[in-house]
């Protein structure tokens, strides 16, 4: 996959360096060169250039990527003339950052596939923690499905999966087994295909999707 992050603020620049962790093929884009310089050895591409001059982008193949990131965060008008572009240019999936709602529809409005307002999905990913400890991640699929991690509850330790029986009992698919290592400073492993027979320990994190409402209920549920 090819994406390139335009604007190396702290939102653009920990979403590129992190792409790039992942696999992703990041072309980092700023106007100003010391931001640029910042990410240059972490990413496959880094070039300083006016994001909304569609010669430069070209030159750069910026044309030719999967997904374009519009995170020039100190200029909203800029941001929109990006989002503009990138249509123009062809590019399948556009992403934009917002600064709020108002911004979001106008983005929305003008193109734009998808819209991240990271300081809202910070407040409401931390509202969620402090409400149930438990769950370590939460990710929307769709209006009222998502995928969350949650620390497997102490009333599955020891139990396998065919005794948990979590599709039947709460309505959740079981998507992967995070474990951590019995040696430290070793890599936890992960079983993305977990078997029946597989036996839930105590410091398992556990991928589920489904709906919210049957997740919620998982981690306030009573003993399996």
């Amino acid at each position: 996959m090819k994406v390139a992050v335009v604007g190396m603020g702290l939102f653009g620049k920990s979403l590129a360096l992190n792409l790039a962790r992942a696999g992703a093929e990041v072309i980092a884009i700023d106007a100003n060169l010391d931001l640029v310089d910042d990410v240059k050895d972490r990413v496959a591409l880094a070039v300083k250039l006016d994001a909304t001059d569609e010669r430069e982008l070209r030159a750069q193949g910026v044309h030719e990527v999967d997904i374009l990131v519009a995170s020039i965060g100190d200029d909203f008008e800029a941001n929109q003339l990006l989002v503009i572009l990138a249509k123009q240019l062809g590019i399948r999936r556009v992403v934009a950052r917002a600064p709020s709602e108002v911004h979001a529809r106008i983005l929305r409005l003008i193109g734009a596939d998808e819209v991240v307002l990271p300081e809202e999905q910070a407040a409401e990913e931390a509202a969620r923690r402090l409400i149930q400890p438990s769950l370590k991640a939460y990710f929307e699929l769709i209006d009222g499905y998502s995928v969350a991690e949650i620390e497997a509850p102490p009333t599955f330790h020891g139990k396998s999966l065919a005794e948990l029986d979590l599709k039947r009992r709460h309505q959740v698919n079981l998507i992967a087994i995070t474990r951590p290592s019995e040696t430290a400073g070793g890599r936890p492993t992960i079983n993305a295909v977990p078997l029946g027979t597989e036996t839930i320990r105590k410091g398992d994190t556990l991928a589920l999707a489904g709906r919210d409402a049957d997740i919620k209920a998982l981690l306030g549920a009573p003993p399996a």
